[in-house]
């Protein structure tokens, strides 16, 4: 049996992120893999600067990796109730590379937000703009860490009982996509 490799896609670029630390917290609890933070801080997507530079090496570089994966969680945060632009820019470039990384690739979505929803508009809007991809998008658990600054420790370890119970549980489903 082969170390599995599983990315991680965090659309939040700041350095203290809760969406950041759902994701590495669903890694580990993903169990035993080779785990790997894609890098999305890309240049905004336009199409003149693609037609006379072509895709930038980063992008082709995450690209890349999501296509070696075994398996990708992705964890959004919500902003003006949807996703960051950051995330939907690195899609946006992503899908601009050769082939389609993300054909068939087994996906874990969450979301961790401070309001009471924990991000479920920006989660169920980053589903329809993985459609034209066509991952394997697990159907849940949801994740959606709501009042998520107060949900960690100071290690970045998750706390609430009942998230890493279904973030547990989302993870076994993702790992048994992988046939493994």
């Amino acid at each position: 049996m082969s170390t599995l490799t599983l990315v991680g896609i965090s659309g939040s670029l700041r350095e203290d992120s809760v969406n950041t630390k759902l994701m590495r917290e669903a890694a580990r609890l993903f169990g035993s893999a080779d785990f790997i933070e894609a890098d999305i801080e890309f240049p905004l997507y336009n199409g003149d600067v693609e037609a006379s530079e072509g895709v930038p090496a980063k992008v082709q570089a995450a690209s890349d990796l999501i296509g070696r994966a075994d398996a990708v969680i992705i964890s959004t945060p919500e902003y003006n109730k949807g996703p960051s632009g950051v995330l939907k820019n690195a899609l946006d470039w992503i899908s601009r590379t050769e082939g389609n990384p993300w054909l068939d690739k087994p996906v874990a979505v969450m979301s961790a937000a401070a309001g009471r929803a924990g991000g479920e508009r920006a989660q169920m809007i980053l589903r329809g703009f993985m459609v034209p991809f066509r991952p394997r998008i697990l159907q849940g658990p949801e994740i959606h860490l709501a009042g998520a600054a107060g949900q960690f420790d100071e290690t970045g370890t998750l706390t609430g009982e009942i998230y890493v119970k279904e973030l547990t549980a989302l993870m076994t489903q993702l790992r048994a996509m992988t046939g493994q």
